[in-house]
């Protein structure tokens, strides 16, 4: 984490962004590293277990991207207690749709750590991106609610069931874009979270989603990051191909 913090101020220093309001909540902004007039950007949705950090942690993801030609938004959000992860949800679907207002229409690809791997699914499924990378995501919030974490996320069975992506359709096929999701995590994870990605792209890759699961060498849960700050890494040009590709159209 002091990694992701040194990184995001020598990127704010050297490419600052700018700020832009999505909401009227204090939260309710977005950082936007802008890589030319006409450039696509891609969405970073940050962890924290719904209950920590904000964007300012992860500028740092901006410079790979940029150097390929992508711009990156990465939206701040309310967190619990002070607010429910449903409401989260709702604020995190108007960045999206912000993003993809100002990119004239066209869906961006959203990729996030963690909890923002279960919001990128959510966007995905709700066809506010034309692709999703969930990195260490969580899909299914019920292993949650017996656990320390709950104390301040307040889930209960049924909102845990609501809000947990294996239950949410997939993306429709039938538009264009929107129907790949890649499942990836540091195979020094736990099990618990490779459980959960690998479910997360069996399930709906067997619903007829393009999906991949990738457990990747040597990383844990939070070194699985790294690779986002190398523009030669495999990571960043998989995003820079999803963000340019043909299916990136509406």
């Amino acid at each position: 984490m002091r990694r992701w913090r040194e990184t995001a101020e020598a990127a704010r220093a050297a490419h600052p962004p700018r700020e832009i309001a999505y909401g009227p909540g204090e939260r309710e902004v977005m950082d936007l590293f802008s890589a030319g007039d006409d450039a696509p950007v891609a969405v970073f949705l940050h962890g924290g277990y719904w209950q920590a950090l904000d964007k300012g942690w992860f500028s740092g993801l901006g410079p790979a991207l940029l150097a390929r030609g992508v711009g990156l938004a990465v939206p701040s959000y309310d967190l619990a207690p002070a607010v429910r992860l449903g409401t989260i949800l709702k604020q995190v679907r108007a960045a999206v749709d912000l993003v993809r207002d100002r990119n004239g229409g066209k869906r961006p690809v959203v990729f996030g750590h963690s909890a923002g791997g279960h919001m990128s699914a959510c966007m995905l499924s709700e066809a506010r991106a034309s692709a999703a990378v969930a990195i260490s995501g969580v899909f299914d919030l019920a292993p949650l609610i017996p656990t320390s974490l709950n104390v301040a996320l307040r889930l209960e069975a049924a909102e845990a069931a609501a809000l947990s992506p294996i239950h949410w359709p997939v993306p429709d096929g039938s538009t264009p874009g929107g129907t790949i999701l890649d499942c990836l995590v540091g195979a020094d994870e736990s099990p618990e979270f490779q459980r959960q990605s690998r479910m997360m792209a069996d399930l709906w890759g067997a619903k007829g989603v393009e999906t991949r699961y990738e457990a990747l060498p040597g990383l844990n849960h939070f070194t699985v990051l790294d690779p986002l700050f190398d523009r030669d890494s495999d990571l960043v040009a998989r995003i820079v191909d999803l963000v340019k590709g043909p299916r990136n159209t509406a």
